[in-house]
């Protein structure tokens, strides 16, 4: 038997995004976006109602996007709850430094270990909000979550909203093997 529940938000699993850009006075700024993903090849689609990030983004075409994580969850957490244009030390406030991207005119942040620097591809406004398509022009990762040279996603701990629920999981073990758990079907 399932239950039903009609149109919603739910996906499962919405990584929780930390989206950094420049304000005017060069300060950085980040905001927690979990409406957000892979689009296509190279490519990331965020979803945001406006937001001083927004008005950074379309003046700069530039932003990172680094991964919330379970070691920063408190602070990842409080630059989604808290907005640019009324807290305009956010970044420094979260306890966290950054760094100029070397790709693009955009921050990282120091403490989250993952991020992708994006260039504005396209910006579609309407009633709904803002939908951001983003060129990925880089991912860089601290060596302190690599293991044999690749990610590692149980180093890096990354934040996995419940929409449903509203919490933060983390995902915390291996369950098969992309591309060759399937062929025990094939192979039959």
């Amino acid at each position: 038997m399932r239950k039903n529940f009609g149109p919603k938000t739910w996906s499962y699993c919405e990584p929780v995004f930390i989206i950094g850009t420049y304000n005017e006075d060069g300060t950085a700024n980040a905001m927690n976006a979990a409406w957000a993903g892979i689009y296509d090849t190279n490519k990331v689609f965020v979803s945001l109602s406006s937001h001083k990030t927004t008005d950074n983004f379309k003046r700069t075409k530039a932003f990172t996007i680094s991964f919330g994580t379970k070691d920063e969850l408190v602070a990842s957490d409080y630059v989604g709850i808290v907005s640019g244009n009324k807290e305009p030390n956010k970044v420094e406030k979260a306890g966290w430094h950054y760094k100029r991207s070397e790709f693009v005119d955009a921050p990282y942040f120091e403490e989250l270990k993952m991020s992708l620097d994006c260039s504005v591809e396209s910006i579609q406004e309407d009633e709904d909000g803002i939908k951001l398509i983003g060129n990925i022009l880089n991912v860089s990762a601290d060596e302190s979550i690599l293991t044999d040279g690749k990610i590692d996603p149980l180093k890096l701990k990354p934040l996995i909203f419940d929409p449903v629920n509203n919490k933060y999981l983390v995902a915390t073990e291996v369950a098969g093997d992309a591309f060759k758990s399937g062929l025990l079907i094939r192979n039959k």
